[in-house]
This record gives structure tokens, sequence and C-alpha cells, in this order.
């Protein structure tokens, strides 16, 4: 079995030692992601803006190892007040309304960065391909 590991260059990753995006086999995993871009967090104080980007962010490294989002079979979002879980979700629903993972949302006690209100990680399945 061949495993691909593949980084975002974020320094998160350098730092901690991780990969954005493993891809062993048939299946598929990503790192914790969430609104950071170029270094920064994005879309300060709106969950569901958050989750759309880190979402994207997890999409396009799953993309870099062969998986579409038809091929997420679980997912985890992790937020920091359960009042963001209608907004998470509904955000998450535009994604994968159709696809229907397996799901798990948890509220916690704080995210890496104080901004991040979400991180979200997919794991995906991709059969013969």
């Amino acid at each position: 079995m061949t495993t691909t590991r593949l980084g975002s260059g974020d320094p998160w990753e350098q730092r901690y030692g991780y990969s954005r995006v493993v891809r062993a086999g048939e299946r598929a995993w990503t790192a914790g992601c969430t609104a950071t871009v170029d270094g920064r967090v994005v879309h300060v104080g709106d969950a569901a803006a958050q989750t759309a980007q880190a979402l994207r962010i997890a999409l396009t490294a799953l993309a870099e190892v062969g998986a579409e989002p038809g091929d997420v079979v679980r997912t985890r979002m992790y937020v920091t007040d359960r009042l963001h879980a209608d907004e998470v979700g509904r955000a998450h629903n535009a994604v994968f309304g159709a696809v229907r993972p397996a799901a798990t949302l948890v509220v916690v006690a704080g995210l890496l960065d104080p901004e991040h209100l979400v991180e979200v990680e997919l794991e995906a399945y991709l059969g013969d391909r």
C-alpha cells in the first residue's frame, strides 16, 4: 500500500510535524483545517464563513490526493461555542447535504488561535481509484 503525505506550506505543519492530508491506499484524511489563509485568520467573528473556508481548504487538500467531495465519508467539526453550532451545521450542509457523511460536532474549550471559531477534519474513501 502506498502512503502519500502532503503539506500546504502552513508554518504550523512544519513546527508541529504533521501533514495537511494523508492518503493510505483507499483512504484519505485531512488534518484539522481552520479559516487561516496566508498565516492569518479570515472571517473573524463569522462561524459560518470560517466553516466554509475551512471546508474549502480541506477539500482542496483531498483533491491533491485524488478525492472529491462525494468521497467524504466522515466529518468532524469542533466549535468554540455551542451558539455557533447551527451556523456551522448549515455551512456543512451547503457542502455535504447531498453526500451526507457521518458527522460529529463537538464544543471545545478553545482552538489554537482565539479568533478561530471552528476547526474541521475530513475523511474520504476512494475505493479502487
